[in-house]
């Protein structure tokens, strides 16, 4: 029997305003930089404060602490000539017409500007390969095989692949033999040496048979061909006995496999990609004995809705000697771009508002680190404990401490570290798990490489000082620390 009841059921939606403005606060420095600077070219109703009234601004700032008001200047009541003013630009791709117009009108004035091109990855191993004596179809196959080399040097893709994409795409039938020769004996001959490899075996192997023999290199070779797995693991006991060696031949040969290198296309692989500068967001200093906080403007211009097009709108909606259907698509445009300028400079406002606010409260909370920058005295502090403090979502904190760095008189530090558990020591007071990491990084730096401390071990050390730390929270840590397991850090 069907049924019929009321259900009241509540949900909670952002807005694409409220969208915008959390990704806006999640932007570093630099991002929030470029992010206004594209919105002042795709918005012509944005436009930057000239300097003199960015210096009125800027005195009107009393303290350090304090957020630049982005509240819009009253405008003048200016009337606007509108036989002077095209309207159809501004309804089509404006933007870029006047580039178009700028580039015609100087075209005598071209600039030439020199390019430098430098030789890549792929072009330093084709020239190799090119002054080996190979026919034409076996050197296609060679460069084919070439390009599946990525920038650590390894061709990570299996032998029966490439096979196929080679009569897919050359329409070549070679076998998976043909392609191991030519790989072996050709490729992987090029330099850097270790070219080619499949794996960090075969090019550690690669590497040790190009180098002088010698009794330590050939045992050298027996450990990464026959007793990789044992090597990788650290069993240096087991591998002592099953090569039947002294710990000091051990040793040496050990020594030799970590001279070698284990990415040898980094060498030539151009550039590094990912480089980013680290700018700081934010910058806290001591001044008579008060912390000072400031938020990092770097080179961010100051924005304000153009006059110009408020006063545009304001003709246009005034104005009766117009197409009455022209003018509404005029006034729809510019209303359109103006709201979005508007939305776009109070977004500004808030978010530097929220960042303000963000990072005085933890500046607030861990003022006793700020003020003596002793690692110690950081205090237990989660998420939590800042949204309520200011009244924020828990998600908008951690938009702020994942991605924002601050400037202190002991180095720059990414806000997120300053958060941590809390834990109970033997006297009963709440310690941060910050100073559990600390100590744990000193018992380990001090330990005897050749017997590491196990988690175990590590653990009664701290309980010896006082903290009660369970072996599965030393782990824990540990691992948070990027500090491998006992065996990993022996050493003979």
């Amino acid at each position: 029997m069907l049924k019929q009841k009321f259900l009241q059921k509540g949900q909670q939606k952002l807005s694409p305003q409220q969208i915008k403005l959390m990704k806006l606060v999640q932007l570093s420095t630099l991002d929030f930089e470029q992010r206004v600077k594209q919105e002042l070219e795709e918005n012509p109703a944005l436009e930057e404060i000239e300097e003199e009234t960015s210096s009125i601004i800027e005195e009107a700032d009393d303290n350090n602490t304090s957020v630049i008001d982005f509240d819009l200047p009253e405008q003048e009541d200016k009337s606007i000539d509108l036989s002077e003013i095209n309207i159809d630009e501004y309804l089509s791709d404006d933007e870029i017409l006047d580039f178009k117009s700028n580039n015609q009108n100087n075209h005598s004035e071209k600039k030439y500007i020199p390019i430098v091109s430098g030789i890549s990855f792929q072009e330093y191993l084709k020239s190799q390969l090119h002054t080996f004596r190979l026919n034409q179809e076996d050197l296609l196959i060679a460069d084919f095989i070439l390009g599946n080399i990525d920038e650590d040097g390894y061709i990570r893709r299996k032998i029966p692949s490439i096979v196929d994409d080679i009569l897919l795409i050359l329409g070549i039938p070679v076998t998976a033999e043909k392609v191991e020769k030519l790989l072996v004996n050709y490729i992987q001959k090029l330099e850097p040496i270790g070219i080619g490899a499949r794996n960090l075996q075969e090019c550690l192997f690669i590497q040790l048979e190009n180098k002088k023999k010698s009794q330590n290199v050939n045992l050298a070779k027996r450990i990464i061909r026959n007793n990789f797995e044992s090597f990788i693991k650290k069993h240096y006991q087991k591998l002592q006995n099953k090569l039947e060696t002294t710990k000091s031949d051990l040793r040496k040969a050990i020594y030799q496999i970590e001279k070698l290198n284990p990415k040898p296309g980094k060498i030539y692989s151009g550039n590094p990609r990912n480089l980013d500068h680290l700018i700081p967001d934010f910058t806290i200093c001591i001044s008579d004995g008060k912390l000072e906080l400031s938020l990092n403007h770097r080179n961010t211009p100051e924005i304000k809705v153009s006059s110009l097009y408020l006063d545009m709108l304001k003709s246009y909606k005034s104005s009766k000697e117009r197409n009455m259907k022209k003018n509404e698509n005029t006034i729809l445009f510019l209303k359109q771009k103006i709201d979005s300028a508007k939305w776009f400079v109070d977004a500004i406002k808030q978010r530097q508002n929220t960042l303000m606010l963000t990072m005085n409260a933890i500046m607030d909370y861990q003022k006793e680190y700020f003020f003596t920058g002793d690692p110690y005295k950081i205090k237990p502090m989660i998420l939590k404990n800042i949204s309520q403090k200011i009244g924020v979502g828990i998600s908008t904190v951690s938009r702020v401490a994942n991605s924002k760095y601050v400037n202190t008189p002991y180095g720059t530090f990414l806000i997120k570290s300053f958060f941590s558990e809390k834990m109970i020591n033997e006297e009963g007071m709440e310690i941060s798990s910050i100073e559990i990491k600390k100590l744990l990084g000193e018992s380990i730096a001090k330990e005897n490489k050749k017997r590491p401390l196990t988690d175990e071990k590590l653990s009664k050390i701290l309980k010896k000082k006082g903290y009660l730390v369970a072996r599965r929270t030393v782990a824990k840590y540990r691992d948070q620390m990027q500090i491998p397991v006992a065996r990993m850090r022996k050493i003979l």
